[in-house]
């Protein structure tokens, strides 16, 4: 990283994305972070915990208070996904962002194929300007609430329910274990390789 700092700015509903948010900042070097924190609906930054290394963020304005995006040349940048693509809160703070490297991470309660991770990526890069460069990217499935599965569980009692709702029922139980050790071990040395520590 040349010694600049660099933030990490997340959308966690359930707080899978915030695990992986955690998984990046202990990745990188001590005493780098200028930013830690979670994006509002609007897309503003709203900084929910001290920076790696001394806790402070150098000096630097952010927050609720200012709705202020980071000034870090490189930013990763945390979501959850919504309807096959990054959830609107992180939506707006992408389409915010010029001249930056950007590293992506999100999670996904369906999951499990590399090419449906791949096409919400796609689609969330959409939300990017061309003046910036995404440097690296991360998905893995997360865990969803348990009203999803007894959703589910209702819908299997009717008659007429979808043919697929054993499989959606299935992919539930296996999103619970996630994101696991594997996964943030994962995201960690990809991070890592990225950045060049």
């Amino acid at each position: 990283m040349s010694g600049k700092g660099y933030s990490i700015v997340f959308s966690s509903r359930t707080g899978n994305t915030a695990e992986l948010a955690e998984a990046v900042r202990e990745a990188l070097q001590e005493g780098t972070c200028e930013y830690f924190g979670s994006v509002d609906g609007d897309g503003n930054c709203d900084c929910d915990t001290g920076c790696a290394g001394d806790g402070d963020r150098n000096g630097s304005s952010f927050g609720s208070s200012t709705g202020t995006i980071p000034a870090s040349e490189t930013l990763f940048v945390g979501f959850w996904t919504n309807q096959g693509v990054a959830d609107r809160a992180a939506q707006k703070l992408l389409e915010q962002l010029k001249d930056r490297k950007i590293f992506l991470f999100g999670t996904a309660g369906f999951g499990g194929s590399e090419a449906y991770f791949q096409a919400i990526l796609d689609k969330t890069k959409a939300f990017i300007d061309d003046s910036n460069t995404v440097i690296g990217t991360f998905m893995c499935q997360g865990k969803m609430p348990l009203s999803v599965r007894e959703r589910y569980v209702k819908m299997k009692e009717q008659p007429d329910h979808m043919p697929n709702i054993d499989a959606m029922i299935e992919n539930f139980d296996k999103a619970l274990s996630h994101p696991d050790a594997d996964d943030l071990e994962k995201l960690a040395n990809l991070v890592r390789e990225t950045v060049g520590q």
